[in-house]
């Protein structure tokens, strides 16, 4: 009799195809509070010390497991850094002590308020980099509520055997553990591509899968699993033939990942003599790896924002340079863009005069926010500045949409750097300035703008959901975010057009860069440089390697005459398969990490 299999579909966040034996693991459960009030200050006093007690052991916990984890991957500790500094952040430390002392609330109580005020707050920001952070935040709520009620921490590596772990979810404190371990892949119901756990996975290589619905429901323990980890399938009690064809797909991914990351220093250079600079997102300093490990010619997009969420207090100037400094000279001769600012004060964890907004993503943020604000924005300027004097760096706004919030950013750079020369402090006089490129106001005022930046990026996350109307988060309307419309092709050549009429060179550093569907069809409107997560360089790089800049043009002049998304998709994706059969069946997969 056949043997049935049956396939749980996910996402992807880490590439590679494993097999081995699922090992199930325990669920924290809902860790649910129970509720009660203390009525004499007797009462109050020993649920401050309960409190205090669950910190300090936190605490405890977390510097052991980061002593252990810098010892053998060090770039991996700021992570668990992180955790420490959650814990004792104001919104999980103080407002809980609060709670108890002023609403009579007991520990459990305090803290699980506390936390649900913090998830409310990151539910609202809209980039999805920064609202996965949740995670690190979450990680740290349930270390503290488990003590506090009294629950042993997971053990999630078995002594012996090569297994996947399936769970509800894993912190990044777990997911360290499994660096050198048995485990050879997980499977989690919860997370996304963005989470520093699916960071991690790419980073120690597990292929991963997350967002599998009723996996701990469907997977039995000890259960035959394949899992792929390029499409987001997990394979559940597989049968002999199923197992050949995966058996083969996972020594052909093998081969073309080792063959792409071994030429990946290479330079991007078209057949024909087109150079690009192909460059990497990052958002913490502890990335910088990632940028020489995959062959990046750089940064062209660092995202500061990060700094700002995870602290209590708004970052001083010192703290800000210390963080860009560390990027700067760890890169140095290599370029560094930095983004400014490209959140409302809203978001901000530690208190402001902010309320939420009824539509965020239209409201007061990014470069409206710096310019309202001029006080965060000058301090931020100013560390930028003096991380230039380490190495090359360049300084872009974000959300621009007229030539007045150019001009006012330039005027108060300007004036930054006379403070700095008053001081003796040393900068870069000539660090470039570029606009983001990011609403359909700037495409039409992109010949304008160019007349005052040094360059542009496009950012296409922004553009296409703007220029669209179309919410990607929203899933009623999530399948028609095309970065292949013929709308925003059009809206890119603008730009590039405009753009090289005043000699501005023109960046992508949204997802569309990172896609080998995409890129022949940039290539060929012009753009001259590529800033993507770090994963999807090698891929992308090869394919510049191999196709002329002629060839590009062409097809995007054929492009440029087709009105229906679907024809031109069809129409990259048949070039794609005809012309790179092993990046057409793995190549996306990397770049859509």
């Amino acid at each position: 009799m056949t043997k049935t299999y049956r396939i749980l579909q996910g996402i992807p966040a880490s590439p590679g195809i494993v097999m081995g034996r699922a090992r199930v693991v325990s669920d924290f459960g809902d860790l649910q509070a129970a509720f009660r009030l203390l009525y004499t200050d007797q009462e109050r006093q020993a649920e401050v010390t309960r409190f205090l007690a669950a910190v300090d052991q936190a605490q405890e916990d977390l510097t052991r497991l980061r002593d252990r984890v810098a010892a053998e991957f060090p770039e991996h500790t700021h992570l668990l850094e992180l955790h420490l500094l959650i814990l004792k952040d104001q919104m999980l430390y103080d407002e809980p002590l609060r709670l108890i002392r002023e609403e009579n609330l007991n520990a459990e109580w305090a803290l699980h308020r506390a936390y649900e005020r913090v998830r409310e707050l990151f539910s609202r920001i809209e980039d999805p980099y920064i609202r996965g952070r949740i995670q690190d935040v979450e990680s740290v709520y349930r270390r503290l509520m488990g003590l506090l009620i009294g629950q042993s921490p997971r053990r999630l590596i078995p002594p012996d055997g090569k297994i996947i772990l399936v769970a509800r979810d894993l912190s990044p404190a777990e997911t360290t553990q499994m660096a050198g371990s048995g485990v050879v892949g997980f499977v989690t119901e919860r997370g996304g591509r963005t989470t520093h756990t699916a960071i991690l996975a790419q980073s120690f290589e597990i292929p991963a899968v997350v967002g599998v619905d009723n996996a701990i429901r469907e997977i039995l323990p000890g259960e035959e699993l394949i899992l792929d980890g390029l499409t987001g399938r997990v394979i559940l009690s597989p049968d002999e033939a199923i197992l050949r064809q995966y058996r083969q797909r996972q020594a052909e991914f093998a081969a073309f990942r080792e063959e792409v990351t071994t030429n990946a220093g290479e330079p991007a250079v078209t057949p024909d003599g087109f150079a690009t600079r192909v460059m990497a997102n990052i958002e913490l300093p502890e990335e910088v790896h990632l940028v020489g490990r995959y062959g990046a010619d750089g940064v062209g997009l660092y995202r500061t924002e990060f700094l700002f969420l995870r602290l209590k207090h708004l970052p001083s100037e010192e703290e800000l340079f210390e963080d860009y400094r560390k990027v700067v000279a760890a890169l140095a001769p290599r370029l560094v863009t930095i983004r400014t600012l490209d959140i409302g004060g809203d978001k901000f964890l530690h208190r402001t005069d902010y309320v939420p907004e009824m539509n965020p993503a239209l409201g007061l943020r990014a470069i409206r926010f710096c310019l309202k604000e001029r006080d965060i924005f000058r301090r931020q300027l100013r560390a930028i500045l003096r991380a230039s004097a380490f190495g090359r760096v360049r300084v872009m706004f974000p959300l621009i949409s007229s030539v007045q919030e150019v001009r006012e950013a330039r005027q108060i750079i300007e004036e930054v750097k006379a403070e700095l020369r008053a001081e003796g402090l040393p900068y870069d006089e000539g660090m470039p300035v570029g606009a983001m490129i990011e609403v359909p106001a700037a495409v039409t005022l992109c010949q304008m703008l160019a007349r005052e930046v040094d360059f542009f990026s496009i950012g296409t996350n922004d553009l296409i959901q703007y220029a669209l109307a179309i919410d990607r988060g929203n899933k009623q309307v999530a399948a028609m975010y095309q970065p292949l419309h013929p709308a925003v092709l059009r809206m890119v050549l603008q730009v590039v057009t405009a753009a090289g009429v005043s000699g501005v060179p023109v960046a992508m550093c949204g997802e569309m860069a990172g896609d080998p569907l995409h890129l022949p069809i940039l290539l060929g409107l012009g753009v001259s440089e590529l800033s993507m997560n770090p994963l999807a360089i090698p891929v992308i790089k090869r394919v510049i390697r191999s196709i002329t800049l002629a060839e590009a043009q062409a097809m995007a002049s054929r492009v440029l005459e087709m009105v229906s998304v679907d024809e031109i998709n069809a129409f990259a994706t048949q070039f794609l398969k005809e012309r790179f059969p092993d990046i057409h069946r793995f190549g996306s997969a990397l770049a859509g990490m």
